[in-house]
């Protein structure tokens, strides 16, 4: 396809996305093309309002409409823990889960040397201006990172930059997922479920 037929830059610009490869790029640019124009204009102006409406909150970081987020702003949720995430995706995840009513801080991200991603990148200082705030009545700061090298090295980063602040630092645990088979679990996994044990 020519760059200038407005099919391929549609395929061009889709395949840009996280995870989407050319052939789904293609099979979402006709799906797009075959749903009525309101479904496009709709599309596209959610594209560009998500852009222009979307802002940081001053607190958690995490992208929304207002600053204080919604979150940030209930004085219902229990300002003495802080669960830090990687990104807002996994803020919703752990929301739907309706198990945590505590405060939040999104990272926008986790350390990874390789990619080029170091803490100037990540929304670390923000976390530790928050914690060490005079007025701070934060007790614990849960960190809720992928049990993954990249996870797991931010987690130990910020570890040691929190402790001196005050707070109890907590990791999220992990290991054998409910409903898994012991034989089927990975040895890392495994070993992390032993060590992570809880009373009874």
């Amino acid at each position: 396809m020519a760059s200038s037929d407005p099919l391929a830059r549609l395929v061009q610009q889709l395949a840009k996305l996280p995870g989407i490869g050319e052939r789904t790029a293609l099979r979402l640019a006709f799906h797009i093309m075959r749903a009525p124009e309101a479904y496009a204009q709709a599309l596209s102006a959610a594209v560009l309002e998500v852009k222009s409406k979307l802002v940081e909150c001053e607190q958690c970081c995490q992208l929304t409409e207002s600053s204080p987020c919604p979150l940030c702003a209930d004085a219902r949720r229990d300002g003495r823990t802080v669960l830090v995430v990687a990104g807002q995706q996994d803020l919703m995840a752990i929301e739907r889960t309706g198990s945590y009513r505590g405060q939040y801080h999104v990272l926008h991200g986790l350390l990874s040397p390789l990619d080029g991603i170091g803490p100037d990148e990540l929304k670390i200082q923000p976390l530790l201006a928050r914690l060490g705030k005079s007025d701070s009545e934060i007790e614990e700061v849960i960190l809720a990172t992928s049990p993954n090298v990249e996870g797991d090295a931010t987690a130990l980063y910020l570890a040691k930059l929190i402790r001196p602040l005050g707070p109890r630092v907590t990791r999220i645990a992990s290991g054998v997922p409910i409903g898994g088979e012991l034989e089927y679990a990975d040895g890392v996994t495994l070993g992390r479920a032993i060590e992570g044990r809880r009373e009874l």
